[in-house]
């Protein structure tokens, strides 16, 4: 369909601001200038709590969402990680998103600032987000949740995160009850139609996403699965997983083959694409009212996750 109207507005937004920057940014640049991107109205809660989890590579900074005061019953739980190419972000480029997920889905939400390339390249953010989801899993207690129910979500290369943390699970025997995966990275190679439709213009770019690719992967092997979980040579057993791509997004063709590659796997996949966006909506829902409806969404599939594991758990008992 056509751009959104207010897709177009976002855009001329944002091609107004490009024309102001001089040569390419650096990445110091790009990180503050992300801090002043998101400005979305933040949801009060009754418990948000900063803390670390202990990694190979040091504590993990993460930041606990709970819709209930401490000392509350245990909670289903979504680890979330934050997009930016593994380059930029943090956890406040987050904060509004996992503020609504935790009051809508009724769950705890784990946000996780896992280390960034090019200081810490692959396999450091996988390392980091690996160690948050099972400390969530193996010892609950500290963030009060339920372990039968955790989840995994992450947005762009946050989503790409999720997505290989899901497998390591699988191969691990850690217990997850779903994945949500919004327009993830899943490839490496760039090469699928959506990147050569929308590579300037669209708000992502294909050459600042290789420049961040490149940066993230380094020397590393481009077919490992940890990269790029659509050459995983077996999906099967994985999560049950809900995948949301935008139709004007250099990453909708691969995150949508990897939905559907799980499904041939057998795995339970929703897979929806929200037609006239671009990337990033679903973090910008006072821009975008398609960013509403996904938020909705997905709030909608991780509650029936949580609900199932729970109910199939006490049915089991």
């Amino acid at each position: 369909m056509p751009l959104d109207p207010q897709t177009a507005r976002f855009l001329e937004d944002v091609r107004a601001l490009a024309a102001f920057a001089g040569p390419e940014p650096t990445i110091e640049d790009m990180r503050s200038a992300l801090g002043l991107s998101f400005f979305s109205e933040r949801r009060d809660l009754p418990q948000v709590t900063d803390t670390t989890v202990l990694a190979a590579g040091g504590p993990v900074p993460v930041r606990l969402y709970r819709p209930v005061p401490p000392g509350g019953p245990p909670l289903p739980a979504i680890v979330y990680f934050h997009g930016g190419g593994w380059v930029i972000g943090d956890l406040e480029s987050v904060d509004a998103a996992c503020r609504e997920l935790a009051a809508r889905a009724r769950c705890a939400v784990v946000s996780v600032d896992y280390r960034l390339a090019p200081e810490h390249p692959f396999p450091a953010a996988v390392e980091d987000a690996w160690a948050v989801t099972a400390g969530v899993v193996h010892d609950p207690e500290p963030y009060g949740v339920d372990p039968r129910a955790v989840a995994v979500a992450g947005d762009s290369a946050g989503g790409n995160l999720a997505a290989v943390v899901a497998l390591l699970a699988r191969e691990r025997a850690v217990p997850l009850v779903h994945q949500l995966l919004v327009y993830p990275v899943t490839d490496t190679a760039m090469d699928t139609a959506s990147h050569a439709e929308f590579a300037t213009g669209y708000g992502l770019d294909g050459p600042a996403l290789r420049r961040f690719m490149g940066l993230y992967r380094g020397v590393a092997d481009p077919a490992d699965p940890r990269l790029a979980p659509l050459r995983a040579p077996d999906l099967s057993g994985l999560a049950p997983a809900t995948v949301i791509t935008a139709e004007y997004d250099i990453l909708r063709d691969e995150g949508e083959a990897y939905a559907r590659k799980m499904r041939a796997a057998g795995v339970p996949v929703e897979l929806r694409r929200f037609e006239g966006v671009v990337h990033s909506f679903f973090l910008l829902p006072e821009i975008f009212d398609a960013g509403v409806e996904a938020m909705e969404f997905a709030v909608r599939r991780l509650r029936a996750a949580f609900d199932d594991a729970i109910s199939g758990e006490m049915g089991a008992a």
